[in-house]
This record gives structure tokens, C-alpha cells and sequence, in this order.
């Protein structure tokens, strides 16, 4: 069936199904709540399918960062190849309007690393900002989805795993530079190299400091 189609009667689905009238309706409840069809009372009413959106695909992910219970490697791992294909992709689809927006937003990031400290908050907000972006540059829905309920989640990881100090940030800056380059100079390859190698050494640093609070009992 596709989206607008209306389920068949309740008897009709009773005895396709074989199953009670409460039941059936529990089930037709269930399958609202998820938002895969919107039951309309009334003459000319019934069960219709709804299209899919992206909080039914990003939902569970979402559910999972936010709880803390994903291992740091899983994401890691995750977030290396999901990262580096998105910039090769960006990279082989950026317009020039693209590569307009992103430098924008790397102006912004340049003059909140000046602050030092007193600007991380706000510099990672940026940096969100730009993984978010290049990933809708990349042009796949999939991905899109994936990088943004991922950048929408993390934070807390960072909060508990990184250390913020001036050097962190600088090294974090010139990743995104060199990134933002390889894009408007369309090259895919040095792209996923540099995105790769970014997530790669905050995965590196994040696990470290989460054994060495594991060792200590700090959490």
C-alpha cells in the first residue's frame, strides 16, 4: 500500500486476521502512535497509511545515544565511516553556493577559537553546525538523517570524554579547515581522508579518558 491508501474495513481486517475487535483496534493504536497511519472518525473515515518520516527512522538511534549505553568504539566506528563517505560525497556535489555557506560558518568558528576556553560551547555548536551541513551537501537522504540525530545526541560524550583546552580546540579547527578546502577544491579522496582521521582522533582521545576514568572510578 502507499501513502493516502485507507485500510480495509474493521470487519473485513477481524477476519483476515482472525482476531477480536479489541485486539484489532489495539493493534490500529499502536500503529498510529508510530505514526504509520492516521485513523479519521466520521463519515468517509477510516485507517490510511501515512508516509514515513524521519522521526520513525531516527528515533531509535536517538533513544539509544541519548541513553549513554552505546560503547564509545561502536559510535567511533560508526561515525568514522559514516563521516568520511558523507565528505567524499560533499565534496563530489558542492555548488558553489555550498562552498559559500560552509565558509560562513568556518568564519564563525575562526572567531570563537580566539576566545579560547571561553568560546568552546559556542565553537562546537559551529562545528555541529558544519558536519550538519556538509552532510546535506552530500545530497543522501540516509546519511543526512544519520549525521544529524548522531550530532544532535553526542554532546553528551563530549561533556563526559573530552578535555577542552585551547590546543583541542585549534587542532579541531584546522581539521574542519582542511575539510571545508578538500570540498571546494572537489576533492572526494583527500575529503574522506580528513574526516576519517578527525572523528579517528577523538575516538582515540574519548576512549582514553574513559579507561582512565574507569581505572580511577571518576564517573
Amino acid at each position: 500500500m502507499t501513502p493516502g491508501d485507507k485500510l480495509p474495513p474493521e470487519r473485513e481486517l477481524q477476519e483476515t486476521f482472525n482476531v477480536s475487535r479489541g485486539t484489532l483496534r489495539e493493534a490500529l493504536r499502536v500503529l498510529e502512535q508510530k505514526g504509520l497511519i492516521e485513523i479519521r472518525l466520521g463519515t468517509g473515515g477510516g485507517s490510511l497509511v501515512r508516509e514515513a518520516g524521519t522521526e520513525q527512522l531516527t528515533e531509535t538511534l536517538a533513544l539509544m545515544l541519548r541513553s549513554g549505553k552505546l560503547s564509545l568504539y561502536d559510535i567511533g566506528e560508526f561515525r568514522e565511516g559514516m563521516e568520511s563517505r558523507i565528505a567524499s560525497l560533499a565534496a563530489d556535489r558542492a555548488s558553489e553556493e555550498d562552498i559559500q555557506g560552509l565558509e560562513t560558518l568556518l568564519a564563525k568558528a575562526c572567531s570563537l577559537a580566539k576566545q579560547g576556553r571561553k568560546g568552546w560551547e559556542d565553537f562546537l555548536d559551529v562545528d555541529e553546525a558544519i558536519h550538519k551541513e556538509i552532510a546535506k551537501i552530500a545530497g543522501n537522504a540516509l546519511y543526512r538523517y544519520s549525521a544529524q540525530v548522531v550530532h544532535d545526541n553526542i554532546r553528551n560524550y563530549y561533556d563526559q570524554y573530552l578535555d577542552f583546552s585551547s590546543k583541542r580546540l585549534y587542532e579541531n579547527l584546522e581539521d574542519i579547515t582542511s575539510l571545508i578546502e578538500a570540498i571546494k577544491n572537489h576533492d572526494g579522496e583527500e575529503a574522506s581522508r580528513i574526516a576519517e582521521k578527525h572523528v579517528h582522533a577523538f575516538n582515540l582521545r574519548m576512549r582514553k579518558n574513559e579507561s582512565m576514568k574507569s581505572r580511577f572510578n571518576l564517573r
